[in-house]
């Protein structure tokens, strides 16, 4: 075998000169994606319904091939439909026309409002598009097109494919196709004409009739008839007359002394121009005979008011400025901003003589000067207020962001108790919820859990909505900073002077809402403790207590010894101190380890009431709840800090250790109160009450034989060195009033004013955000509400839920948060425009119920879908509203009224004349001629013919379709 191969690896060099070119193999792909698409053969289905055009689904596929170095993009354009019967088929017969031609001549879907335009200009259900994949390429040269059409007439014929294939040539702007169809023994080729200047002969029917039947040269006479369609769009732009009704809100107004400056807590809402910018009314007749109309260049039978069908589309105008959006969008610009409320407001704010404070000369004089001041006037307070007064007098009071009127009016929105400083503080807090808020069960109301925002009746909310509207009228980011640093200086003079923050919610912060609010909410916490704490010291100076500390029983009146000035608020020391020893003694200071018989002589301290159920184990007495120290409150930075900590001790004996006796604070200080309430008690009396699952209890049959219950702790009390067991050991019998704090109001309300006081624009922006989006959404359903349109709805759940998964997270992105805010923003233009359209249509002044409903729903219909029938045509009602408006939009003031115009006219042409003058001229002319003729031989097979035109201001186009036999030529 070796052998006989070896002559044969010398075999000559063969040459094929069969080797496809570049030109066939583009061929060859055209054919291969056909096959793939399973374009071959025979087409078949059901004949076109009315309006399927707009109402079904087309879907697209695309591939990529190339001629050389050349790419093609290669798109199937298709009209989804029901799949046919196998039978059908069969029944289709030789003779029967490929589908795409029998489309040619089907009149149920002329002028579809929405569609490719092949599907336009041609009516085809389905066909091929091969143009250039690159969008700046061009195939120009006529060597190249005649090129590409060979190659589709070539790959048609290959394939049997009956579905249109078409060219694009030129620049795509040009929208320039040319194409083919074949079936068995017919041919269809679609040209087309584009010009920048219409000849004058092709401007009316007559002359695109001529035009029509010279291309298709048909040898019979006398010619079929040649059905026409009609279409004349008209645009209306004047709509001057019907002034937009949005009025701008009146800034003035704000301050004006409106009650309680109500206007700050509404967000506004409306377009600012008319979102409607043309109403486009395009007049059709569908289906004309040639010899019934007249229209060449001297008279035409075409009037408006007398084509068969009306149908309307509105243009809307591009962005309209919306106050609700122009509101949100500036909001958010704020979130970007970089500087601290320092720097807008100016630095050097707090300097008094700007550089000579510097000098250290002054400075020394300073120190050795006695104090002109008294000493217990130097509080917080006075100090802001002086610092206050320097930014003032730095700043000047004309260079003031806010003027005062403004400012004043602010504040007492946000703070309606300031108003009346003797009322009691307590009642105005219950009367800042008031209003027109809904009530907290209301879904919307709820909202605020679900954006992280807050209560749509409270402070931050209300603050969010002022700072919005100064940003966007008063002074932009410095008047935020004004207001803002305004806001801080009340706090702190809240805080210190002992009155409750109003429109915030009762009890610890709501982890629910945002941080912000939360901080706020805690600072109310301090003050409420402090404030309780206050009037009981006070109470106990002079009998004029106006009820009691919170939680503590009238024996700690007595307590009071020291007045508040000299008590500290460090951890080390406890919450009150006695100054007498022996009192300390006789209430048992004592270690817990020592014997009952010593704790039963302790006296009781800091009862709240019996158990009722429960007797202490040992000495049978009953079993007292004490008075306990409430947990401290925590925002979610507090808590997040404190699990870190807790975290970082890490899983080592110590570490547990250390983080059992972190957490156990409060169990310690329930420990000390239950044993000051109960002398004698033991862990086992402490754990029925505070833990019962942990005190197990069982039947058992004593010496005597009777059944008994016995207790005993639970297994995980038993465990050695358990933090029960131990924190029992050490704790000592002392009543909450006289325990170390749990909750240290005065440090932790002072974290928070500096935490306020630190807040940039930004920080702050971006804290309130939430309630902005949420006030945003409430505005937009509570103006969809008045006008009921249904996509709007889908629209607002799709906000909802959208912002209720991005504001969850603490700092949500940027890109997603301009999402939501397009979103509403896209709302308020719908809104807009059906308030444009019914104010333009007269809806509201529609005295007849019935028409006001059909109007009602002509408008919607126009937000809704991309064309409208008009009911009755030029005389229903939305048609006669129409013809109104163009007739006004054309009338020029010193013509007479219509009704005389139309007296005086005598003949029905003269009147015909005058109707038609009511109207400007067409903008687009459409006319589409069809007729079915035998070509190019008398003896060949009849076959569908087809012609568009449409002429426009800026264009002319012809597009045709001219259908040929193959077989008898």
């Amino acid at each position: 075998m070796a052998a006989d191969s070896e002559p044969e690896s010398e075999v000559f060099e063969i040459t094929d000169f069969t080797t496809a070119s570049e030109w066939e193999r583009f061929i060859s792909k055209i054919e291969e994606v056909l096959n793939d698409w399973k374009l071959i053969g025979i087409s078949s289905g059901k004949p076109l319904e009315k309006g399927i055009f707009t109402t079904g689904t087309w879907e697209e596929k695309s591939d990529e091939i190339s001629f050389a170095d050349f790419k093609f993009s290669v798109t199937h354009h298709y009209l989804v439909q029901e799949p046919s019967d196998k039978d059908g088929k069969e029944e289709l017969g030789e003779d029967a026309l490929p589908l795409p031609m029998q489309d040619l001549l089907c009149i149920n879907n002329d002028f579809p409002p929405r569609a490719h335009c092949l599907v336009r200009w041609y009516g085809l259900r389905e066909f091929v598009v091969i143009a250039p994949a690159a969008n700046n390429d061009a195939v120009v040269s006529e060597s190249k097109c005649n090129l590409l059409l060979s190659s589709v007439s070539i790959a048609l014929g290959n394939t049997g494919c009956q579905v249109p294939l078409f060219v694009q040539i030129h620049h795509k702007w040009r929208r320039m196709y040319v194409g083919e169809c074949q079936g068995p023994g017919v041919r269809t080729d679609f040209e087309m004409v584009h010009l920048r200047k219409v000849p004058s002969q092709y401007t009316h029917l007559s002359g695109l009739l001529d035009i029509f039947k010279t291309k298709i040269g048909c040898p019979l006479t006398p010619l079929p008839p040649v059905s026409i369609a009609i279409r004349l769009t008209f645009v209306l732009q004047d709509w001057q007359q019907y002034f937009w009704p949005q009025q701008p809100p009146d800034i003035d107004a704000l301050v004006g002394g409106e009650v309680g400056g109500l206007e700050f807590g509404k967000l506004p809402f409306g377009a600012c121009e008319d979102p409607i910018s043309e109403l486009h009314l395009a007049t059709t007749w569908p289906h004309l005979a040639e010899g019934i109309i007249v229209d060449n260049d001297v008279y035409s039978d075409l009037d408006p008011l007398q084509a068969p069908q009306w149908s309307v589309r509105v243009r809307k105008a591009d962005n309209p400025q919306c106050l609700l959006g122009d509101f949100l969008t500036e909001f958010f610009k704020l979130c970007r901003r970089k500087e601290s409320t320092d720097e807008i407001l100016g630095r050097s704010a707090f300097d008094e003589e700007g550089k000579e404070v510097a000098d250290i000369t002054h400075a020394l004089s300073k120190l050795t000067e006695p104090a002109p001041v008294p000493i217990p006037k130097l509080s917080v307070t006075n100090m802001v207020h002086s610092a206050k007064k320097k930014i003032r007098k730095h700043r000047g009071v004309d260079e003031s962001p806010l003027n005062n009127d403004v400012l004043n009016t602010i504040l007492l929105f946000l703070f309606p108790d300031a108003a009346d400083k003797l009322a009691d503080v307590f009642e105005n807090r219950a009367s800042t919820s008031a209003g027109n808020n809904p009530p907290p069960e209301n879904e919307d109301y709820n909202l605020f859990s679900q954006f992280k925002s807050a209560p749509s009746d409270s402070l931050t909310y209300k603050l969010a909505l002022c700072l919005c509207m100064i940003n966007f009228y008063h002074g932009g980011v410095k008047g935020v900073a004004h207001l803002w640093q305004e806001f801080v200086l009340e706090m702190r003079y809240r805080w210190e002077n002992n009155y409750l923050i109003p429109g915030l919610a009762n009890g610890s912060p709501d982890l629910r809402c945002c941080l912000l609010h939360q901080k706020l909410q805690m600072l109310n916490c301090c003050i409420e403790r402090k404030k309780a704490r206050d009037e009981g010291k006070r109470g106990s100076a002079s009998d004029r207590s106006p009820g009691g500390a919170s939680g503590d029983n009238p024996d700690k009146e007595k307590e009071f010894g020291k007045s508040w000035e000299s008590w500290s608020d460090s951890e080390e020391e406890f919450f009150e101190c006695l100054s007498d020893t022996e009192d300390l003694k006789g209430n048992g200071q004592e270690n817990g380890k020592k014997g009952a018989k010593e704790s039963v002589n302790l006296k009781p301290e800091g009862r709240l009431h019996p158990h009722g159920k429960l007797m202490l184990l040992h000495p049978g007495e009953p079993l007292y709840v004490p008075i306990t120290q409430e947990p401290a409150p925590m925002t979610e930075d507090l808590l997040e800090e404190q699990s870190e900590v807790l975290a970082k001790l890490g899983t080592s004996a110590e570490g547990a250790h250390l983080r059992a006796r972190m957490q156990s604070a409060c169990l310690l200080s329930d420990m000390e109160s239950f044993k000051a309430a109960n002398p004698g008690c033991c862990l086992e009396d402490f754990v029925r009450w505070y833990s019962p699952r942990d005190y197990i209890e069982e039947e058992v049959v004593d010496e005597k034989g009777n059944k008994v219950i016995r207790g005993e702790l639970s297994a995980r009390m038993k465990i050695p060195s358990n933090m029960w067991v131990e924190a029992w050991e050490t704790a000592k019998p002392v009543p909450a009033r006289r325990q170390k704090r749990l909750f240290d109001d005065t440090r932790e309300a002072e974290k928070v004013l500096h935490y306020l006081a630190v807040q940039k624009p930004a920080d702050l922006a971006r804290h309130l955000l939430p309630c902005i989006i949420h006030a945003a959404v409430l505005k937009v359903k509570e103006e969809e509400a008045l006008e009921d349109i249904s996509s709007v709805k889908k629209i607002i759940k799709q906000i909802i839920s959208h912002s209720s998964k991005v504001l969850r997270f603490p700092s949500p992105e940027d890109k997603k948060l301009e999402e939501i805010i397009a979103q509403i923003m896209s709302v308020e233009a719908i809104i807009a425009r059906a308030r444009s359209l019914k104010a333009k249509f007269g809806v509201e002044k529609c005295e007849n119920e019935e028409e006001k409903e059909d109007l009602q729903r002509f408008v919607n219909s126009l937000l809704e879908q991309p064309e409208v029938s008009v009911v009755g045509a030029g005389r229903g009602p939305a048609g006669s509203i129409i013809h109104k408006l163009f007739v006004n939009a054309q009338r020029v003031p010193a013509v007479p009224p219509l009704e005389e115009e139309l007296r005086r006219s005598g003949s029905q042409e003269e009147r015909r004349q005058g109707l038609q003058s009511e109207f400007p001229p067409p903008t687009g002319r459409e006319v589409i001629l069809r007729t079915s003729v035998p070509r190019p031989a008398p003896y060949s097979k009849a076959l569908p013919q087809r012609m568009y035109s449409v002429l426009t201001r800026e264009d002319f186009r012809l597009a045709g379709a001219f259908s040929a036999d193959t077989t008898f030529f």
